[in-house]
């Protein structure tokens, strides 16, 4: 089938061409098939309300097809408004934001309102559990209880290396993470509870820090909150062979943090042999390294 007149001039198609057009997704030809995603995918994200009432279809065929290239042109929107985003912050940039928009990426329909709203009503919560609480370890006992004990929140240790654990959705979703993502909720929950926390990035391990004038607590979320000293920290760190540094233990800007959870991310595609994922991320990586 020959789209080409069609592909010069998007706009001129009428409601009832663009629907003969899609129901020819579902045609059995492969080549078909291909030649008319080529062409939907060309006009671009405005495709996505053309084919939303075809991801719902009787027809299994058209129906997948439908919502693949639906997924597509999302993914490919994200990727567009998140390169934009890192090239344009700084060092502070919001991390949460940005998080949410790494997400989008790979999951273009979630609802990230809807996902805040979790997080808010965890800190509604924490802070009427936390009202007349004093002390650090207290403060990190409780939220510790909450958020491990009861919701569940771990590291997922039989699965390291699963992409969902670096994907924010999926780590809510799931509440399974790995050491930055676990971090990381802890980061969004504690500091909508102004809590004096900053992410360390160990070389081979995220944590937190939570540190006032009379103390300083670091927080392995990954393991459901185990608290430790500086000198656990560094006894780590001898251990695991990294050696010790000042450096290593000192806070990660948002930009970092966010650079890390790429660059995580890209290792993993790339021992999965996923090329397309693996060059995605990379493009994340340059941009956030500038």
């Amino acid at each position: 089938m020959n789209t080409a007149g069609i592909r010069e001039n998007p706009s001129a198609l009428t409601e009832r061409q663009r629907g003969a057009l899609i129901s020819l997704l579902a045609d059995e030809d492969p080549l078909v098939y291909q030649d008319i995603r080529e062409t939907l995918i060309s006009y671009g994200s405005q495709v996505v309300d053309w084919l939303k009432p075809y991801t719902r279809d009787c027809d299994p065929m058209l129906r997948r097809r439908a919502c693949e290239i639906s997924l597509h042109l999302g993914r490919q929107k994200a990727d567009t408004h998140f390169l934009a985003f890192c090239l344009s912050r700084g060092e502070d940039l919001d991390l949460e934001y940005g998080t949410w928009l790494l997400a989008q990426t790979q999951y273009p329909e979630i609802n990230v309102s809807a996902y805040q709203a979790i997080l808010d009503g965890y800190v509604i919560e924490l802070r009427e559990r936390l009202t007349g609480c004093y002390g650090p370890e207290k403060i990190l006992a409780i939220t510790n209880q909450f958020l491990f004990a009861e919701l569940g929140y771990a590291g997922n240790e039989q699965d390291y290396y699963e992409p969902e654990n670096s994907y924010f959705n999926k780590v809510i979703d799931r509440r399974l993470g790995n050491p930055i993502s676990m971090c990381l909720l802890y980061l969004l929950v504690g500091r909508r509870l102004r809590f004096p926390l900053v992410g360390i990035g160990m070389p081979g391990h995220f944590v937190c820090r939570f540190q006032t004038p009379s103390a300083e607590l670091f927080v392995d979320a990954f393991n459901r909150g185990k608290i430790l000293t500086k000198a656990d920290c560094i006894k780590y760190l001898l251990q695991s062979g990294h050696g010790y540094l000042e450096g290593y233990l000192a806070p990660v800007s948002p930009r970092r943090m966010l650079l890390r959870m790429c660059a995580n991310l890209h290792q993993i595609y790339v021992d999965m042999e996923q090329s397309e994922q693996t060059s995605r991320l990379q493009r994340y990586i340059v941009a956030l390294s500038k």
